[in-house]
């Protein structure tokens, strides 16, 4: 991994408040520091990917993620190997990997960087992220790819949407959901297929033409955002949920971000797309 021509160049971690963590606490994985980043870091990551999480004691949210990396390194039984920076003591570290803010994860791949996630995220959402870094990894041939489990109601839902019955896919997914409440994959099932039946029929030209048409029809707008993520248009439904936020308040403001919240849960949370959008809420509601 070559280093970028500003490193060792200070940073802005200004939001950060004063310690909230103890920093002489045990914490688990590697502590990455300017002598270990090339000597140890790199040449592991031919072996096995590693995670590297930049952090610091002033950010309760990076401790917790680390804590949350470290259960899963277990979990995963070593498939993975987990790093750590703390951007206060090694700043060229943290430069290096060019953080802007706390918690920000990369994956370091036959000592390529690939960039996570930038803010926490809870551990159902963080091992669908270790999931699709040990496939890439086993692409390149390091590791092997995680285990596939298919649950009999997840079997039972997608054989539903391949044949078009979404309302039975529905019912399977929430039967999933009752044995288990916490499984992510569910959950993520049953929102993709509630999208399914509120855009089935509808034509995406027609939609968003109508909506055009009535700005102020709140159910038009939040139909419209529907067929356009369900036809792979993520940016165009965030953009219009987002200027109805802005347009809108009360109960009519609630439901338009209710319901963008719902689209969010529907990408991929290392999305830069879905980051942009998180802050355009953030700023439009506060």
């Amino acid at each position: 991994m070559s280093l970028p021509p500003n490193f060792g160049q200070a940073f802005d971690l200004s939001s950060l408040t004063k310690p909230k963590a103890d920093p002489s606490a045990p914490m688990a994985g590697i502590q990455v520091s300017v002598e270990n980043l090339s000597t140890e870091i790199l040449p592991l990551s031919l072996v096995r990917p590693v995670i590297v999480l930049m952090w610091s004691p002033r950010s309760s949210e990076s401790v917790e993620m680390i804590k949350t990396l470290g259960k899963l390194e277990t979990d995963y039984k070593g498939a993975f190997a987990l790093a750590r920076v703390d951007v206060d003591a090694n700043p060229e570290v943290g430069q290096a990997f060019q953080t802007k803010s706390v918690p920000y994860a990369v994956a370091i791949i036959a000592e390529q960087m690939v960039p996570l996630f930038e803010q926490s995220y809870p551990e159902a959402q963080v091992k669908m992220v270790i999931d699709k870094v040990l496939t890439l990894a086993s692409e390149q041939g390091i590791g092997e790819a995680p285990a596939e489990q298919i649950e009999p109601e997840e079997t039972e839902a997608l054989d539903a949407l391949e044949s078009g019955d979404y309302i039975k896919a529905e019912a399977a997914y929430k039967k999933w959901l009752a044995r288990k409440p916490a499984e992510n994959l569910a959950k993520l099932g049953l929102a993709q297929t509630q999208l399914l039946i509120r855009t089935e029929g509808l034509d995406l030209n027609t939609i968003v033409s109508q909506s055009a048409l009535t700005p102020t029809d709140v159910d038009l707008q939040l139909r419209a955002a529907d067929v356009e993520i369900v036809n792979g248009g993520v940016e165009a439904a965030f953009s219009r949920l987002l200027q109805a936020i802005k347009a809108t308040s009360g109960d009519e403001r609630t439901k338009i971000k209710n319901h963008l919240l719902q689209l969010f849960a529907l990408v991929d949370p290392t999305d830069p797309r879905l980051a942009a959008a998180r802050k355009e809420l953030a700023s439009a509601l506060f």
